[in-house]
């Protein structure tokens, strides 16, 4: 009996949230072994680490590891301080400046941590749920931050200099918007029921509804035509 082809591995950064799990789904469908990458920093809405367990499992990641790292000692956000989120902004509110839900250097700190584990496990490739057009304004979703990430990467790891890994940084939300992005899901058989997108959420996870990442998420459903599980 002939043995499958083994599939190429690749780390997904996996917050629980709408974009990750869409991301995860993705990188699936496109033929890689995800290896789903969560992390434990802090953050008010930590109910969103229970649904990156599930959203690993029901969508058969290899992997799923949760990393542990502290950013409320530096603070310097309203996911990591006790500092309140911002509630029912509107669209031009959410379009002008950084907003204080912004984590001061969050993503690089996630992607490095995607990169070490790559190289541990001789993967090509990191998926990232990033967006350029409905987000918050934060300054690491932008195409050239992750352009800038994957030069720097391939010139820090062992692979890269030696040439036998060229490390690639997918982005494929970047220029979805979230509408664009639930129909993806939806498409892939993703169960949005499973994830949770709130920044302030109640003792139990259910959303808030009134802060950027609720409005937003909701504002996708409404355009993509379809009904948010996680609403009545």
């Amino acid at each position: 009996m002939t043995e499958s082809p083994r599939l190429p591995p690749a780390v997904v950064l996996l917050s629980g949230g709408l974009d990750s799990t869409t991301v995860l789904a993705i990188a699936k469908a496109q033929g890689y072994a995800p290896y789903a990458l969560s992390f434990r920093y802090g953050q008010r809405h930590v109910v969103e680490l229970d649904r990156a367990r599930r959203v690993a499992q029901a969508l058969g990641a290899a992997g799923h590891v949760v990393v542990d790292v502290d950013l409320r000692q530096f603070g310097g956000s309203a996911l990591t301080a006790d500092v309140e989120v911002p509630k029912d902004r509107d669209a031009a509110a959410m379009s002008h400046g950084i907003p204080i839900t912004y984590v001061p250097a969050r993503n690089t700190i996630f992607l490095s941590f995607a990169l070490a584990w790559a190289e541990t496990l001789g993967a090509s490739d990191i998926f990232v749920g990033v967006n350029a057009l409905d987000y918050s304004g934060y300054p690491d979703c932008r195409p050239e931050y992750i352009a800038a990430f994957e030069r720097m990467a391939n010139l820090a790891t062992k692979a890269g200099v030696e040439g036998t890994t060229r490390l690639k940084i997918h982005a494929p939300l970047m220029e979805m918007s979230k509408a664009q992005i639930i129909r993806r899901g939806t498409e892939l058989g993703v169960d949005y029921g499973i994830t949770s997108s709130c920044y302030d959420p109640g003792p139990e996870g259910a959303p808030c509804g009134r802060c950027d990442s609720c409005l937003l998420r909701a504002k996708g459903f409404a355009e993509a035509g379809l009904r948010d599980p996680l609403v009545g």
